[in-house]
């Protein structure tokens, strides 16, 4: 508690507020790729802590909020098959398909299970022979591991009865491609801590070289924030473009090497849909064909689903930064955490929840 305290301490946030209202001399815009840190951003107030000029994008790093419609609708297409159970994490349930949600198939009698990580959607598979027990994997590099670990004991125990339905996403393909977005507005980053330490960050090197653009890896408690801002702006201000690392008592720039091994052993890299942000190229991974025999979009046979999305939600354009989430005609009224229009509404990490939940008297 005592260390939390100390990254929490009024008087060295003052410190770095005036730290960073010392050297910025221009409007710059940053943009965090992490759903945490938009919420700690957010419940603390620290964007209303800087000066006018600087402007925070909050970036598409909320897992549950990227995932496709299309997935959403791969999921329930399986969820109420017979003989199924089905297994996601708590946040997923109320993301809206095309007609339903999995809380409201679930209602309706499909056998829907919150689970806390993938080994516990396999125990049931142990539990159950005469089920099929399917585990939505969702989320970026930091949930990967837990998943691939899922599919290789599974392989070694030869577990016919269990299967993953793969929605994984990577980070760095996605700030490759808001940076080379015609609307992109994005001037630095802070990195996502969690991603970073188990992946490392060699992998923004590349980036900061070709878009002269920093990075700085941060964590999410409000100092480790301010930190992170000052960080950057200080490079933007000294035209320094380098990936720095704040979170170093977390992060190494290789990251957790075993994790990343079982990441490469069970998936291969591809092309992945996001939400509201469309197709990017590398950015996904999918199950290798060593392990097809474990795919649940191949064992249900719902490839083909591919869903179109709603036009009244403009989560894309929050997603990329293009407007706040109160600059949304339908935020807080056909659009709240009871009745959601899109993910970012519903997950605990969306940019739309946090707002609606801190922010909303303000727009109202």
């Amino acid at each position: 508690m005592k260390y939390l305290d100390e990254f929490r301490a009024p008087e060295t946030v003052k410190k770095l507020t005036a730290a960073i209202k010392s050297i910025t001399t221009q409007p710059w815009n940053i943009m965090e790729v992490c759903g945490g840190q938009t919420h700690s951003i957010i419940k603390y107030g620290i964007d209303q802590l800087l000066p006018d000029e600087i402007n925070l994008i909050h970036g598409p790093g909320c897992p549950v909020c990227v995932t496709p419609l299309s997935y959403i609708d791969k999921a329930l297409a399986i969820a109420v098959q017979p003989d199924v159970i089905f297994c996601s994490f708590g946040d997923m349930l109320r993301v809206p398909g095309s007609h339903h949600d999995l809380l409201g198939v679930k209602a309706q009698g499909a056998d829907i299970r919150i689970v806390y990580s993938p080994l516990d959607a396999m125990n049931l598979a142990l539990q159950h022979p005469g089920k099929q027990i399917v585990f939505f994997g969702v989320g970026f590099e930091t949930t990967a591991p837990a998943t691939a670990l899922a599919a290789y004991q599974a392989k070694q125990l030869g577990l016919n009865n269990f299967s993953l339905l793969i929605c994984h996403v990577r980070v760095p393909p996605v700030m490759q491609a808001l940076l080379e977005s015609p609307n992109n507005q994005v001037q630095g980053f802070l990195g996502a801590g969690h991603v970073c330490a188990i992946m490392g960050y060699h992998e923004y090197l590349p980036l900061c070289a070709q878009h002269k653009i920093p990075i700085v890896i941060t964590g999410f408690e409000p100092v480790d924030i301010l930190h992170g801002l000052y960080l950057c702006i200080k490079q933007l201000e000294e035209k320094r473009y380098q990936v720095e690392n704040e979170y170093s008592r977390v992060v190494k720039e290789q990251g957790n090497q075993p994790a990343q091994q079982l990441i490469h052993k069970v998936f291969d890299v591809v092309d992945r849909s996001w939400r509201g942000l469309g197709e990017i190229a590398a950015s996904g991974l999918a199950l290798t064909a060593e392990y097809k025999q474990w795919n649940a979009e191949q064992r249900f046979a719902v490839t083909t689903i591919n869903t179109q999305e709603p036009t009244n939600c403009r989560s894309g354009e929050i997603l990329q930064g293009l407007i706040k989430p109160a600059q949304c005609h339908e935020f807080g009224k056909n659009c709240t955490p009871e009745h959601p229009l899109g993910a970012t509404m519903v997950s605990s990490e969306g940019a739309c929840a946090a707002y609606f939940r801190y922010r909303r008297y303000e727009h109202a």
